[in-house]
Parts: structure tokens; C-alpha cells; sequence
């Protein structure tokens, strides 16, 4: 099974509970205070909704999607959008795979990994329209 198949798998164990994305919000803001202050006037309920579809464009990305969403994205989280710094981008992915470990009953090495190398290259653009 490919990568983008164990992922896409995965994220269907986990992606059909709103304590999932309340989980990862918890684990990304406490990462940083930086972090955590970004979110001091957001509407959680809509950032988790934007969260969600976050990760499903970066796995259809691995799955052969074209990077144009993701493109879009990165625009509106460069310093001249929301400013999200590149460094950050770790935490977020540091708090995905703390949150997949405690929503996916079959996460496991394999799993991380399989995470961990379908999303690195479209994070990279995102990180790259800074």
C-alpha cells in the first residue's frame, strides 16, 4: 500500500470527530506562545472546519492533486497574509502526529512515517510562498 493510502486511511479513522481537531488545537497552541496567541480571537469551531480541509488537500495532494490549493494557501499564510512563520510548520506537524496517535488505534511507525512523507512535500510549498 502506498503512503498516500495509509494516510488517506488514517485520517478516515480519525477525521469523523471534533475531538480530533480540538485535540490537535490544544497540541499546536500549547507548542508555543507564539502559537497560542494567533488564536486568541479565532472562531475555533471555523478553524477546525479549516483544518480539516487543510489536511485533506495536503493528502490529495500526495495522492496526484495539483498544487494549486495549496499554492493558495501558502499565499494567504505568508508574511503578507496571516504570517505564519516556516519554523511553525514543525510544531504543526509535531501536534498532527501527537493527535494521530491518540485518535488512530492503528497508528503506529509505519503509519508515522507513511504521514510524515506524504505531507512533507506539500507543506514544503506551503512553506516555500513565505
Amino acid at each position: 500500500m502506498q503512503d498516500h493510502d495509509i494516510v488517506f486511511q488514517s485520517y478516515g479513522r480519525c477525521c469523523n470527530s471534533d475531538a480530533f481537531f480540538i485535540d490537535f488545537y490544544d497540541n499546536f497552541m500549547s507548542s508555543s506562545e507564539e502559537i497560542r496567541a494567533l488564536f486568541v480571537d479565532t472562531d475555533m469551531k471555523q478553524q477546525r472546519h479549516l483544518l480539516r480541509n487543510g489536511i485533506m488537500q495536503l493528502i490529495l495532494h500526495a495522492r496526484g492533486l495539483p498544487a494549486t490549493k495549496l499554492e493558495a494557501l501558502g499565499a494567504s499564510h505568508s508574511r503578507t497574509g496571516y504570517n505564519i512563520k516556516p519554523h511553525w510548520y514543525r510544531n504543526w506537524l509535531n501536534a498532527l502526529m501527537t493527535t494521530l496517535k491518540k485518535h488512530d488505534p492503528e497508528f503506529d511507525q509505519t503509519v508515522e512515517q507513511a504521514w510524515l512523507s506524504a505531507l512533507t512535500p506539500g507543506i514544503e510549498i506551503i512553506k516555500r510562498a513565505y
